[in-house]
């Protein structure tokens, strides 16, 4: 393999782990709560992967690190958690911001939370639906399933198709996670 395929490679093996810090750190601290608690393991890595920001992308690796679960059941049960959220989503997300905008906090918040969807949309802008998959399925901070419902409601994509794009960026974002768990590259410390 080529010296620049092997650096661009590395680099962006680095920049998904770099991504992951936070989420797992915090993944990692919330399941180990739970299970202080004695909540199921199962159910751990479903409410880890509903958590906005974390998702899939902390849950898988705490998942199988923390909790010892054998990948296909750390995937499965990420990708239910991840996806439980998304229809509430796209469904209610205007009414809820619609809510906190009568607050002042409210509508700094929502401005805030729209501002920062837009920036990072710019290929859903250009691609749409497929767009939307891709925006999901890169497993960098501030993407994800949460994020992708928001830029699907800006830009105003349909339900049913938004919600078949996400689940497939959700799908890619898991493959990706799972591979860079199973090799090591995303540890839980």
């Amino acid at each position: 393999m080529n010296i620049g395929i092997k650096a661009l490679l590395l680099a962006l093996a680095l920049l998904l782990c770099a991504g992951q810090l936070c989420a797992t750190s915090f993944g990692e601290r919330t399941a180990q709560s739970l299970k202080d608690r004695g909540i199921q393991p199962w159910l751990i890595v479903i409410l880890i992967s509903m958590l906005p920001i974390v998702e899939l992308r902390g849950a898988i690796p705490v998942a199988m690190a923390v909790l010892g679960m054998p990948w296909p059941q750390a995937v499965l049960l990420s990708i239910l958690g991840n996806m439980l959220p998304i229809p509430f989503i796209l469904l209610f997300i205007d009414w809820f911001f619609d809510r906190l905008r009568v607050f002042r906090w409210g509508v700094r918040f929502t401005d805030w939370i729209t501002e920062r969807a837009n920036k990072r949309s710019a290929v859903v802008e250009r691609y749409q639906e497929l767009g939307l998959a891709i925006f999901v399925g890169i497993p960098l901070p501030g993407t994800g399933g949460w994020t992708g419902a928001l830029v699907a409601k800006l830009f105003k994509l349909p339900f049913w198709s938004s919600l078949l794009w996400i689940f497939i960026g959700v799908l890619i974002a898991a493959a990706a996670v799972t591979a860079l768990t199973l090799l090591g590259l995303l540890v839980v410390t």
